[in-house]
């Protein structure tokens, strides 16, 4: 397995480009089940997650095409209504081909995903959801089958908001007959981001972005050219990155009202931050103050960045409390950081209570999930000495050529084979 090799010590300062965002392409290659016919996805990274999810249309029967940030996608051919265990078990967003294939097929079958190292993600609201729209659910042997010869639209209610469950329902009542409400639904941008894709081809709906979407269901979609919004995670990180090492980085191709909450917490912190249409310009300088920060639903301080936000609070003048609230086991990274030096205390609750140190120290240390991965390359960018990281496959999910983009920011950073 690879491991990443970073020689700490060294600040931040140049520019550096956002890739697509992971949690937007995902639903928008779903869509194209939708379609009899081909759309074209500009602006889609290079990860493994992607790569899973073509997979996965392709052994549907769809064609998929993909080179320089751009896939194609010709649904037309689509023969198989069932996604197999050993395809949806290497990524969690593969559930997000079962509203689709409900919708244009009347029948799915869909492996259950599997576990997940950061906390539960039922999809009791997904099932409970189409189950309102008309859907007959059975599990059976790790299989989700749902039937339906015509969804009919219905008030939907989630108890919490919910991304996939709200992405997931909105591509199964574009086809509905009538109309479909969603209430409670999330608010996040690659939300927003689906439904606009959703309406190029020629769906209706209204609410995107607010806690009520309203679905008019239409007969049939049309191919569409649809782009992909700038990753708002990575945003984060490169700004946390370059606060942490007392840097000066640009970030270009980002949009920062997608990232309202981190900039805040940055802000406090005592970082300065210039924003523009499509950059933002972090400075770091003096140590930064501790401040508290809780993990929401968007618009609130966003879970995948907590783990960031927490290392950076590793270096902090005082004691900050952080808490998370959406996933119970997002924790995982502090015992690392431990390791390092940190000086963070876990409570039963959720929340750790960091108290700043003068500096991190190297050591070897194991990546736990995605994020986790990029808290321990801001710390090891921060410590001094030689940092080894492994299991970075966690981190080749979501971020693209990440070592690549930090050593264009000056950091001494290459990946081991």
């Amino acid at each position: 397995m690879d491991k990443i090799q970073i020689n700490g010590g060294r600040k931040l300062e140049g520019e550096v480009a956002i890739s697509g965002a992971k949690n937007a392409a995902l639903p928008l290659i779903a869509s194209a089940i939708l379609v009899d016919g081909t759309c074209e996805f500009n602006n889609v990274p290079h990860l493994m997650d992607i790569s899973s999810i073509r997979l996965l249309l392709e052994d549907l029967g769809a064609k998929c095409f993909f080179e320089d940030h751009v896939m194609t996608v010709d649904g037309s051919g689509i023969n198989k209504i069932e996604a197999e265990y050993d395809l949806v078990r290497k990524m969690r967003a593969s559930i997000l081909v079962l509203g689709p294939l409900l919708a244009r097929f009347g029948h799915a079958k869909v492996s259950l995903p599997g576990g997940c190292a950061i906390g539960a993600r039922p999809v009791n609201m997904h099932l409970s959801g189409l189950a309102a729209l008309g859907a007959n659910i059975h599990i059976d042997q790790g299989y989700i089958e749902a039937r339906a010869e015509k969804l009919t639209g219905s008030e939907i209610y989630f108890d919490i908001p919910t991304v996939t469950g709200t992405e997931n329902l909105m591509m199964a009542a574009v086809l509905a007959k009538g109309q479909t409400v969603l209430r409670n639904a999330a608010r996040e941008p690659e939300i927003i981001c689906l439904a606009d894709a959703l309406n190029q081809m020629g769906a209706d709906i209204s609410g995107a972005g607010s806690a009520i979407i309203q679905i008019q269901g239409v007969d049939k979609l049309r191919p569409a050219r649809i782009t992909v919004i700038p990753d708002r995670i990575e945003t984060g990180t490169f700004m946390v990155a370059a606060a942490a090492t007392r840097g000066d980085v640009r970030i270009n191709g980002c949009n920062p009202d997608h990232i309202g909450g981190v900039i805040s917490k940055l802000k406090e912190a005592g970082v300065r931050i210039d924003t523009r249409a499509d950059q933002i310009r972090v400075r770091g300088g003096d140590p930064v103050k501790s401040v508290d920060i809780q993990t929401l639903p968007y618009p609130g301080f966003p879970t995948d960045m907590q783990a960031q936000f927490m290392t950076l609070m590793c270096v902090a003048q005082g004691t900050s409390m952080i808490h998370e609230s959406i996933f119970e086991n997002r924790f995982i990274h502090a015992n690392e950081l431990m390791r390092m030096g940190a000086d963070i205390t876990l409570s039963k609750t959720n929340l750790a209570i960091v108290k700043g140190v003068p500096e991190l120290q190297a050591a070897p240390v194991m990546a736990s999930d995605l994020r986790a991965s990029a808290s321990l390359v801001i710390a090891g960018l921060m410590a001094k000495g030689t940092t080894v990281i492994s299991r970075v496959y966690h981190m080749d999910r979501g971020y693209e050529a990440i070592e690549e983009k930090f050593s264009v920011l000056g950091a001494d950073m290459v990946r081991i084979k």
